[in-house]
């Protein structure tokens, strides 16, 4: 499994003036998607809704919304 590309604008074009250590996201190789974000498991657990679930290997990862709406139009359709 290998990054192929960032999804959406990068942290510097989003205006991080380091242009490091901010959200993210990223397609793999395998088709699927890897996100930098705020580790929330412990905030947010108790938050799911009583349909979901994640396993003791998942977390729980909070992006910015503009980081989210930036990728919106480089996540394929299919």
């Amino acid at each position: 499994m290998k990054i192929v590309r960032r999804v959406g604008a990068s942290p510097r074009e989003r205006g991080s003036l380091s242009g490091q250590s901010c959200p993210d996201i990223f397609e793999l190789s395998d088709g699927n998607f890897a996100v930098i974000g705020t580790e929330a498991t412990a905030k947010l657990d108790s938050e799911l809704p009583a349909d979901a679930s994640r396993a003791d290997y998942e977390r729980i990862v909070v992006v910015s919304r503009d980081t989210l709406l930036r990728a919106k139009s480089d996540i394929p359709d299919a």
